[in-house]
């Protein structure tokens, strides 16, 4: 059993779907594999997750962070070489081109 082989059996796995032999042969791979073993908890979790549609709520210095680097990211695009700011629409929702009536 390889990676490549693993993951082909990943869904299968998950669903309880495989033989008992490629079941065996799939929890050989992962405890001789630690990268499989990763990706098998990642998306175990990633599952879940969905699952249950659990909501995470950011703290409030965590997502001001967040904010202000997603603006100066969108600042940044917006520069051109000679730093002038570039019409039209941005990643900001800003549309330069758009007048107001």
């Amino acid at each position: 059993m390889n990676c490549t082989e693993f993951l082909a059996n990943l869904t299968d796995y998950f669903d309880a779907k495989t033989a008992e032999a490629l079941r065996t042969e799939l929890e050989q791979h992962m405890a001789d594999c630690s990268h499989c073993t990763v990706t098998l908890n990642t998306t175990r979790q990633t599952i879940e997750v969905y699952r249950n549609n659990e909501l995470f709520e950011l703290p409030n210095t965590i997502r001001q962070k967040l904010h202000q680097a997603v603006l100066a990211k969108c600042s940044e695009m917006l520069q051109d070489k000679s730093g002038n700011t570039k019409p039209g629409n941005d990643l900001c929702g800003n549309d330069e081109s758009k007048t107001s009536t």
